[in-house]
């Protein structure tokens, strides 16, 4: 009888290795070593032969419920499966029910675990008319980050959290040795801009990004990161879409706060000159895109290793608040579970940028700050066997055809894609064959690790 249950082989992507004839063998749902040549016996054994066979992703920021009666994670974690990604963390601003107490935590679990397919993690957050009060009991109940923001995108769902409020959180969170996350933008300069765009009538595709321009995103960062330097709380930019950005974050680690920084998928792939205006709304996000000149400046950031997390942002918003001819009136945020892994892959490929960085950026480093790292984001031993594997099949994406998304429309609509996920295992189990996703309700709730 064969020592172990799984046995997967061909190229293992490690965060700093590339095993050209490698394999991954697995018992009891955890991996328990990786090696090279010719792969041991196992009650189910795959030579893959040329695959890239990588940790399972951790998209650090799914919205699965930003629009009530919309995706839920019996879909966000569906899409999950279908793109490699074996754990999402998700983020507290659901429309309705704003996760900012310990009860609103074990809530959002008990609704999350019979529809995940995939394993979750959540962010917490607070009320500001509670202030700090409720961050501890969050914690508590085990939540892996808390996020906040310097812009207000609605006053109940998604506050505004003003500097004295954001220093007395920061305070807090930091007793609890999580990360502060927060949305970087700065609030009145962007209302001032927004200000100037509806005065000049300009509704046209141009309009978000003259209303969001870099300043806006600048200023909010280092407010960001000098209030954890002043606090000694981990401060984290959940989204940075400009170089300057990332410059910013090195500057502080440097002189030796922990300051991360984490850049979306959409950054690295559309940009302002002919995504946004092809798409329209489809591609409003906040912050919004940007020239393709940036897009290129985050890449080199990729390979210099100032990007901490690569990551989504996912949201399914439905077509019909993604299309109004004024670009203004339309959500903010786009889909890209099923396709940020595939992305990836391909634009390093493209820009011969190490593949290691894909396994570090999308499992081993979002493990490591959420304090995940003892089961979660790598493929070592004694870890979960979360496992994603890419074959060689050209695809043309098309959301609407996969059959594994909410909504049939996403940015993405139209790219080719080199690499497409076809196996996709949780804790050693598969849960994505290439054609179907796994039942809902295997999914597990992942808490951070509790350390002194």
């Amino acid at each position: 009888m064969s020592d172990f249950d799984l046995v997967l082989s061909g190229t293992v992507v490690l965060p700093d290795l590339i095993v050209e004839n490698g394999y991954v063998a697995v018992r009891d749902g955890k991996v328990v070593h990786v090696g090279e040549g010719v792969a041991p016996h196992a009650h189910e054994r795959h030579e893959l032969g040329n695959v890239l066979i990588l940790p399972g992703a951790i998209d650090a920021q799914t919205h699965s419920l930003s629009q009530k009666n919309q995706e839920d994670f019996i879909w966000s974690t569906r899409s999950a499966a279908a793109g490699g990604v074996t754990t999402i963390v998700d983020m507290p601003y659901d429309e309705g029910n704003l996760v900012c107490s310990a009860e609103a935590v074990r809530i959002k679990v008990a609704h999350a675990q019979p529809q995940a397919r995939v394993d979750f993690a959540l962010y917490g957050t607070i009320n500001p008319e509670e202030r700090a009060s409720r961050i501890a009991e969050q914690a508590e109940a085990g939540v892996a980050a808390f996020k906040f923001s310097t812009f207000g995108t609605d006053p109940i769902r998604f506050p505004r959290i003003p500097p004295a409020l954001l220093e007395e959180c920061f305070a807090e969170v930091a007793k609890t040795g999580l990360a502060a996350g927060v949305h970087n933008e700065d609030d009145e300069m962007v209302r001032a801009a927004m200000a100037k765009v509806e005065a000049a009538g300009i509704t046209d595709c141009r309009a978000h990004g003259l209303s969001r321009p870099p300043l806006t995103e600048l200023l909010a960062s280092l407010q960001i990161y000098e209030t954890g330097a002043e606090t000694g709380c981990r401060a984290h930019v959940v989204h940075c879409s400009l170089g300057r950005g990332y410059d910013i974050a090195r500057s502080y680690r440097d002189q030796g706060f922990d300051a991360t920084i984490e850049c979306c998928i959409h950054y690295l792939t559309l940009d302002e000159e002919h995504d946004v205006a092809r798409l329209g709304g489809k591609a409003k996000i906040n912050p919004p895109i940007r020239p393709r000149a940036e897009v290129e400046k985050l890449w080199e950031h990729v390979r210099k290793g100032n990007v901490t997390m690569v990551s989504t942002d996912h949201v399914s918003w439905s077509e019909n608040r993604k299309t109004n001819p004024n670009m203004l009136a339309n959500s903010s945020g786009v889909p890209g579970l099923e396709v940020m892994v595939p992305l990836f892959i391909k634009g390093a490929v493209e820009r011969d940028v190490p593949l290691s960085w894909a396994a570090k950026l999308m499992a081993q480093n979002p493990a490591k700050h959420f304090r995940i790292d003892h089961t979660k984001g790598a493929l070592t031993s004694g870890k979960d066997a979360d496992i994603t594997v890419l074959f060689p099949r050209p695809q043309v994406y098309d959301a609407a055809a996969s059959g594994h998304n909410v909504v049939g429309w996403s940015p993405y609509n139209g790219i080719k894609l080199p690499w497409t996920v076809g196996l996709t295992y949780l804790r050693g189990k598969q849960v994505f064959d290439g054609v179907k996703v796994a039942e809902p309700g295997v999914g597990r709730f992942v808490r951070p690790e509790v350390r002194a």
